[in-house]
């Protein structure tokens, strides 16, 4: 019988940069709790802080009144992380692959490309205000 996935952590936050604090609060409660790789600690922080920052930022636009829907669930040897935010949404194949050399000196555009070398696997809802990424083998 296949394993359900078991959710970790909810967290609803304003979208004011500061609250990133809370989300890797939680973050830290959590790796340390399930005894989590130390590379893989790495990966699950940075990631999930970039996506929390761009739904705050891109998908918010920094408006206090709008929150930011953070979702970590375990299933077995792989966590999924979950990022969603009010905005309009965007269309991910549109961002320009930040590793073009026209693009290697603009100061954006790499969040994306860091959560998808960091994450396993990343994949956007419809409208694209909602980003899952899944971190594997966190245990080994």
């Amino acid at each position: 019988m296949a394993e359900m996935a078991k959710t970790l952590k909810k967290l609803r936050i304003e979208s004011v940069m500061s609250n990133l604090r809370k989300v890797e609060h939680a973050i830290d409660e959590i790796t340390a709790n399930l005894k989590i790789k130390q590379d893989n600690y790495g990966k699950i922080l940075v990631a999930t802080l970039e996506a929390v920052n761009n739904a705050i930022k891109h998908g918010n636009r920094n408006n206090p009144e709008k929150t930011v829907d953070v979702v970590i669930s375990l299933n077995g040897n792989e966590m999924t992380i979950e990022v969603t935010d009010q905005g309009e949404g965007f269309d991910p194949a549109s961002v320009p692959d930040p590793t073009r050399p026209e693009n290697i000196e603009e100061l954006s555009g790499r969040g994306i490309f860091l959560m998808s070398k960091l994450a396993d696997s990343i994949s956007f809802n419809k409208i694209g205000n909602s980003v899952t990424m899944t971190f594997r083998e966190i245990y080994s």
